[in-house]
């Protein structure tokens, strides 16, 4: 499991110029089953997602097709979780 980072970088103000692309990334991490949650990180600072997948490489793979990344809109960090407990509303994470 993956904790995926997405803080604001030194080109912010184009956020606007590549938001569709974003959205369409996202969409497609979540129609393939990879994203298991995704939003925003408080005091506007960026976003976070929740992934799953097979290996890491395919996380970084996909992170650095995102539109904001390869625009330097955000710089991202992977986070690997190794899930331990859960709750039992989220046992499906422990799979």
């Amino acid at each position: 499991m993956f904790i995926i980072l997405l803080r604001f970088s030194e080109n912010r103000a184009q956020a606007g110029d590549h938001m569709d692309g974003h959205r369409d990334w996202l969409k497609q991490g979540f129609d393939e089953g990879v994203f298991l949650l995704a939003g925003s990180l408080k005091q506007d600072q960026g976003g976070g997602i929740l992934a799953q997948a097979g290996s890491r490489e395919e996380i970084v793979a996909r992170v650095q097709a995102d539109p904001f990344v390869v625009a330097n809109v955000v710089t991202a960090e992977i986070l690997e979780l190794d899930p331990a407990h859960a709750d039992d509303r989220l046992s499906f994470l422990m799979k």
